[in-house]
């Protein structure tokens, strides 16, 4: 993935929607819904520093760039801050997959979506599908070598 974080867009996003910080799920969805044309994207991210891991994480993506509505909260450089992508949903399907969940859940938070069945696993938490587990393994290994992690 090439696509790069638009720092000034993805601020002024975080502002427009009132993101919140540990809710990227909440502020991709409002923002998609606020961005003309954008895609609702959920992955992973990861970044130099604490807690050495890939992040579950969601964002929006338009045409060839990241808005992060998130960004503001994370406090890191943007520079410093690597997206993987495991899935990118368009608007209308987003609504449909929501408004189902509502109707089959209504006790559960519709955000994350994880797509459909089988899911793959990693460490002891279910995950989502193949593409989830893509991401993950990708996301880990640059984590490892951004944070000059062995193994």
């Amino acid at each position: 993935m090439n696509k790069l974080l638009d720092e000034s867009l993805s601020q002024q996003v975080a502002e427009n929607t009132k993101s919140k910080a540990k809710k990227p799920f909440d502020n991709a969805y409002k923002a998609v819904l606020a961005t003309e044309g954008a895609k609702y994207v959920q992955g992973f991210i990861v970044f130099i520093g604490q807690p050495y891991k890939p992040l579950e994480h969601a964002w929006i993506e338009l045409e060839d760039k990241i808005i992060d509505p998130t960004f503001p909260h994370l406090n890191k450089k943007a520079e410093n801050i690597w997206y993987f992508p495991a899935q990118s949903i368009s608007v209308k399907k987003l609504k449909a997959i929501i408004e189902e969940s509502k109707e089959d859940y209504p006790e559960d938070d519709p955000l994350p979506i994880y797509g459909d069945a089988p899911y793959e696993y990693y460490g002891d938490v279910m995950l989502g599908d193949q593409k989830y587990l893509d991401a993950y393994q990708a996301a880990e290994v640059k984590c490892r070598e951004v944070n000059g992690l062995n193994n």
